[in-house]
């Protein structure tokens, strides 16, 4: 394995994490006496494996159903062979009102886990401004995090987002309690929109975490044909992880594992990752020439973020870029599966994927789309971007946008 200084954690971070995702009993927290005893054994297996070949971070949250719960029996199972001080662990949280709140809810976290310290405790979906208000506020959470750290229950502090650009630049650029250690954040081959999120992040020495890099980086445990064809010879999973690890600035991504097997291509990257620049350069030549071939650009973001609004930013709430996105993904590199599961979280998501649904922004009439785009230098062509958009995506049960 390989390992990066996570910032100015100054931790000796695994290239991969292991994310507490896939592999607990369900969504559903419920007491441990309730739980599949089997999905416990395997997930003891999943992470005897990671420890095995040397991705020692286990990240967690305590959103996620009984993650916690579970792997505090694990680690309880697995402390003769990995004593507490072998393995880095991350769990979060979401904001809480205030930080006596932030403080109960870790004791039941380190209860949950069974442990005296967490290593990492990210601030769980900073996802807009009003979140990163409450988290930053005096008596906030980042306050209570602060003194817990204080009394060593945590060792740093961070925040997982979700958000678009200009809000998670908001949260790095804090320095309200000293601000942040690290970021969990999205940015791989097919994203790259955040890349200076990723630079403004380094520039204060935190670490940086991708999150999901195979599902949400293009669905690359189930890629599409023509995907697989423009990587070949390598598979989308270990392009894209080479190509995110060529950049220093970036210091571990998480892998969802919900078994042992699951680590298998991203231990092919590894042994790659030396020469990242000349494996992953050829494919990109290919990749951005379909793209370009099929949308008259190079990468899948070009004219679509500019100019537009963020969702929060227009009076309809339309993510009518992060829309545009997907179409681009599906016609030049095949993400049409890809696309239509995202689409479909419109209007479902909450502030983790915002914005309203597709059927919703077919009722924008044509006035409404002209006003949408009315700043930017592709006003003419984007309004039938965005119709392709809801049309290829959104599904059969949507309409064509209505006249004015």
């Amino acid at each position: 394995m390989r390992y990066r200084r996570f910032g100015r954690t100054d931790l000796q971070m695994p290239v991969f994490s292991t994310g507490g995702m896939r592999y607990q009993d369900g969504w559903t927290d419920k007491p441990l006496d309730q739980l599949d005893p089997a999905t416990t054994d395997n997930m003891e297996a999943v992470i005897r494996h990671s420890l095995s070949i040397g991705i020692n971070h286990i990240e967690t949250a305590q959103g996620y159903g009984p993650s916690e719960r579970q792997l505090g029996v694990v680690f309880s199972r697995i402390a003769a062979d990995h004593p507490r001080d072998s393995y880095i662990l991350q769990t979060k949280g979401g904001p809480t009102e205030d930080g006596a709140k932030f403080l109960a809810r870790l004791d039941q976290q380190l209860a949950r886990l069974q442990t005296d310290h967490i290593d990492l405790y990210g601030m769980h979906g900073l996802n807009t401004h009003e979140l990163i208000e409450r988290t930053v506020k005096p008596g906030g959470c980042l306050e209570a995090a602060r003194e817990a750290q204080k009394q060593g229950k945590i060792r740093h502090i961070g925040f997982s987002t979700h958000a678009p650009l200009p809000v998670i630049l908001q949260a790095i650029e804090t320095d309200a309690f000293d601000g942040f250690d690290y970021i969990n954040l999205h940015h791989y081959y097919i994203y790259q929109h955040n890349e200076p999120a990723v630079a403004a992040a380094s520039e204060r020495d935190m670490g940086v975490f991708i999150i999901s890099p195979t599902d949400k980086g293009g669905r690359l445990w189930d890629p599409a044909p023509e995907l697989v064809d423009l990587c070949k010879p390598l598979h989308p999973i270990v392009f894209n992880d080479l190509w995110c690890l060529k950049d220093e600035r970036v210091h571990t991504l998480s892998l969802g594992a919900a078994k042992t097997s699951d680590y298998d291509l991203h231990l092919e990257a590894v042994a790659m990752l030396d020469d990242a620049e000349a494996h992953t350069r050829p494919i990109d030549i290919k990749l951005k020439n379909a793209m370009r071939t099929a949308t008259g650009h190079s990468s899948p973001e070009a004219m679509v973020f500019d100019g537009v609004p963020e969702w929060f930013e227009n009076e309809h709430g339309i993510n009518a870029s992060i829309m545009m996105w997907l179409r681009n993904l599906a016609v030049g590199w095949g993400l049409e599966e890809y696309g239509k599961t995202r689409f479909g979280l419109l209007g479902k998501g909450d502030h983790y994927f915002p914005g309203i649904s597709g059927a919703d922004a077919d009722k924008l009439t044509d006035a409404q789309v002209a006003d949408l785009f009315r700043r930017s230098p592709y006003a003419s062509e984007l309004p039938g971007i965005l119709q392709d958009s809801i049309d290829r995506l959104a599904g059969a049960e949507t309409q064509r946008l209505s006249s004015a």
